[in-house]
């Protein structure tokens, strides 16, 4: 199978870390990448819940549970290997990360802020690094961390957003530098927006309206829409033709041609029609279960990106879906599980962050699937 390999410079937020990643993407057998489906929903009371996936077929994330406590202090590491400007967290947060323990994919603060990054591959372009500019340049990978740590809501980090540049990650083989990624940021006022950043350092910010996935870019998915409005939830129980009566062979039929492949404008379009069609709930426990149940039709099968002839590469994971998490910004409760564990694990992001003096990496799970017996109830 033929290769193309990167580099992955992991300047991370750590005091005088410098981390050299290799890693690989496949390119003609298999297209293996950081697939996500992100959606949000809100109860009749207009709390945000913040839920998505990310997918990875060629290898395991190694992603960790990371609890960071309020007062930690972080300094970030440069491309080249110098200090960048250092900061003291504001806010504790919890959060999973991604292939390293450093790269946060997403996370809620103990105030209610939600960020999470999702891939973003052939349409993110950063500004070029400035060494000059070292003091106010954060890494793409610490992006998410940045916002957790220091704000409380949408607005505040807005407005600090200027302030800042980022610097690109990703290094190919020709030494050209891949940004990793767009954003999704939301608050508990309900406040929910995507961040790009395009054209070489061009920030540009749309209201998100509830579903966010991979390329091509937010205005680019928005306008596709249009090509669906067709597709409706509910049946159409029959039809004439002249003197021919077509009757329904199922439930569903007023939305054919939904599209059902795993491509990033597809599964944009099939969540928004699975997330707009969904019933409304006047209590977060509501939206939550209901955001997994929306979110096990993103499930990818492990094998499913492989073409036929590569067929020996696919690894041995259960899930080409790593995880999956729901962030219920109003009562600060983080839910996840994981391809090994299916259960829903919850956290209180305020309790847990009390309870770590460090930044603090736990595992997911045990690292394999395991059935619990039934037992009948006692009546």
């Amino acid at each position: 199978m033929k290769r193309s390999l990167y580099l992955l410079l992991g300047y991370f937020a750590v005091s005088g870390v410098y981390a050299l990643i290799t890693g690989a993407s496949f390119s003609g057998g298999s297209q293996c990448a950081l697939a996500c489906t992100g959606i949000s929903l809100l109860t009749t009371n207009k709390d945000l819940i913040q839920a998505r996936t990310i997918e990875w077929a060629e290898s395991s994330l190694n992603s960790k549970l990371m609890v960071s406590p309020a007062g930690y202090n972080y300094t970030t590491t440069m491309p080249d290997g110098t200090k960048g400007f250092s900061w003291k967290a504001k806010y504790g947060f919890v959060g999973i990360s991604v292939t390293v323990d450093q790269f946060i994919g997403e996370g809620v603060n103990e105030k209610g802020l939600n960020a999470g990054i999702f891939y973003f591959k052939g349409f993110g372009s950063l500004a070029k690094y400035d060494p000059n500019r070292k003091n106010a340049t954060l890494s793409d990978m610490d992006f998410v961390r940045w916002m957790l740590t220091n704000f409380a809501t949408v607005d505040e980090m807005l407005a600090q957003l200027p302030s800042i540049t980022l610097a690109p990650v990703y290094i190919d083989t020709e030494g050209m530098p891949t940004p990793t990624g767009h954003w999704r940021v939301g608050d508990k006022t309900g406040r929910n927006i995507v961040i790009e950043i395009i054209n070489n350092g061009e920030v540009k910010v749309y209201e998100n309206i509830g579903v966010l996935t991979n390329s091509p870019g937010y205005d680019w998915q928005l306008t596709n829409l249009s090509n669906y409005m067709n597709v409706q939830p509910g049946t159409i129980v029959t039809k004439e033709y002249g003197g021919y009566t077509a009757k329904s062979l199922g439930a569903g039929t007023a939305a054919l041609g939904l599209p059902g492949d795993i491509t990033p404008p597809s599964r944009f379009v099939r969540a928004a029609f699975y997330l707009f069609s969904a019933p409304e709930y006047n209590n977060t426990m509501g939206c939550v279960q209901e955001a997994f149940h929306i979110l096990n039709n993103f499930d990818i099968p492990i094998g499913s990106e492989f073409a036929r002839d590569h067929r020996e590469h696919i690894p041995n994971m259960p899930s080409a879906t790593q995880w999956t998490s729901v962030s219920d910004l109003s009562n600060l409760n983080f839910y996840f599980r994981t391809m090994y564990d299916p259960s829903v694990q919850c956290i209180h992001v305020p309790t847990i962050v009390r309870e770590v003096a460090t930044e603090t990496y736990l595992p997911l799970d045990n690292g394999k699937f395991e059935a619990k017996p039934y037992v009948i109830p006692k009546k």
